[in-house]
């Protein structure tokens, strides 16, 4: 089975789906690769350019059908602050290391990461280790292009 085209999550009915495939976040950007269903099939994902791929997008199959994509739940630690200017501080933080992260109202979650954690912890945070799905913030250049610093450097 091939598929060329996405279905953004909420534009269909999820229960059209023929069969589904879970991925954790790396595995959610991709352009080409074969991806296993649930259902035991594989299938060629073949899009002209990467794409990210978000809980409940659909991967229409050309053959006929749609394989919804759900988000594989990873380790993670979720983080939460007593006040806003807590959480506001942490979030510049962890934006400042230029983590993914994910916006939940009063709390925000990233990928484990034990240094991390005492850095969120040092800054007046509380952090629960959780198994979850992780579906963070695509970011102001979720484009596909990198952007440029001033020393040249894309990423710093």
């Amino acid at each position: 089975m091939r598929s060329t085209a996405i279905l953004p999550a909420d534009s269909w009915d999820i229960a059209t789906a023929t069969d589904i495939v879970r991925l954790d976040f790396d595995g959610r950007h991709r352009r080409r690769i074969v991806l296993h269903t649930e259902g035991g099939h594989d299938v060629l994902l073949d899009l002209p350019h990467a794409a990210r791929l978000r809980h409940g997008d659909g991967l229409v199959l050309d053959e006929g059908g749609i394989v919804r994509v759900e988000a594989r739940r990873e380790t993670l630690l979720e983080i939460h602050a007593h006040g806003e200017g807590d959480m506001v501080r942490i979030a510049w933080h962890l934006g400042n290391r230029h983590l993914p992260v994910q916006l939940l109202n009063d709390r925000i979650r990233i990928r484990a990461d034990h240094v991390i954690e005492a850095m969120v912890e040092g800054l007046g945070g509380h952090v629960n280790r959780i198994e979850a799905p992780f579906d963070p913030e695509a970011g102001a250049y979720a484009g596909g292009h990198a952007h440029q610093h001033d020393d040249g450097d894309p990423h710093g």
